[in-house]
């Protein structure tokens, strides 16, 4: 049966086609005849218990340049969904999480991928800590004494922001550098939350496994190299993408961390992999799924929504409406129960 799916993502218009994963999704989307709507993050509003979004319609293709078309704009009642992609990137600030509290309001009606009380809860560089066992040693702080006593103990270390994304302002620091006093004056004016330090993992030099999981379970994976003279593996910093496999220890991993992955309901995650040690676990937009398809690995948009349509099969609790999403009208506010009162009447 077709379904009713909205994208809440960043504008389309901007975004690489090449390698972009909601991009992906939607193609795929798209194939199994599911009936699409895009809108932006700012777009949403709630309003008389109605989580609602200026959303229009949208066909995708995938030619360079000429990507998409869009319907007319009009207010969409994300309750009358099957689902909505959480899909926006970060960075992972006070919008990003007033989103996820919007969006909490069409559950548990609506199947939202990934759910948004778990994005919420699980920024990448401090979910990963629950799994001290699968990292290096890695100190979240603002404090220099301690920085300062980690590098004594480590030697080097990478230094990046908590909620920072694609590479911004990763910097390696040594024990003895003379710009650490600089780079720890600009993270303390710069972050008002604590910052990331990390035992520096020579190998990255051979690369960063990006490997997704899907529902919990391993599906895929691409392996990302810097570029000369970086330190940064991010495809969007010069990485360079190659095919890859998973090792024994990298199945390992997946094994210990997928159980809590689909426990969560975050069905699409991304981990990051450097010589066996988990760096990150990035649930808010993870990518890689055109990279893996382009080097002969597998079409992971297919596994991810054979998993979507399987929990809507499944669950009774999702709508799997099969029915025209519904606009608002906002001529009369509706009567409302929530909490099992109803909403006070609108002043006149």
């Amino acid at each position: 049966m077709a379904l009713n799916v909205a994208v809440q993502m960043d504008p389309i218009e901007k975004i690489n086609i090449a390698g972009d994963s909601t991009f992906a999704l939607l193609l795929e989307a798209r194939a199994r005849g599911h009936k699409l709507f895009y809108y932006t993050p700012d777009k949403l509003s709630l309003r008389n218990g109605h989580v609602l979004a200026g959303a229009a319609p949208v066909e995708v293709r995938d030619v360079a340049g000429d990507h998409f078309s869009l319907g007319d704009t009009r207010p969409l009642d994300l309750a009358s969904l099957d689902v909505v992609l959480l899909r926006q990137d970060p960075p992972f600030d006070l919008a990003y999480i007033t989103s996820t509290h919007l969006l909490e309001h069409v559950q548990p009606n609506v199947l939202i991928v990934n759910d948004p009380a778990s994005v919420r809860n699980a920024p990448e560089k401090l979910f990963v800590m629950n799994f001290p066992q699968l990292m290096p040693p890695t100190l979240i702080t603002r404090d220099r004494g301690a920085i300062e006593a980690f590098l004594d103990e480590h030697g080097e270390a990478v230094m990046k922001p908590l909620h920072g994304h694609g590479g911004a302002a990763v910097f390696k620091i040594t024990r003895r550098d003379p710009n650490f006093a600089s780079l720890f004056d600009l993270f303390a004016s710069t972050f008002r939350e604590p910052w990331v330090v990390q035992r520096f993992l020579a190998q990255i030099a051979t690369g960063d496994k990006r490997i997704i999981l899907v529902d919990g379970v391993a599906a895929g994976a691409v392996n990302r190299v810097p570029a000369e003279n970086d330190i940064r593996a991010n495809l969007a910093r010069g990485g360079a993408a190659t095919a890859a496999g998973l090792t024994a220890r990298e199945r390992e991993i997946c094994a210990v961390i997928g159980p809590e992955l689909k426990r969560r309901g975050l069905l699409f995650a991304g981990i990051d992999v450097i010589d066996g040690h988990l760096t990150e676990i990035n649930v808010t937009s993870p990518t890689g799924l055109r990279a893996i398809k382009r080097l002969g690995g597998p079409d992971l948009a297919v596994a991810i929504w054979d998993a979507i349509e399987a929990k809507l099969a499944t669950n009774p609790a999702l709508s799997f409406t099969g029915t025209e999403p519904k606009s608002y009208k906002s001529s009369k506010a509706p009567e409302k129960q929530w909490g099992g009162r109803p909403s006070p009447p609108q002043r006149t």
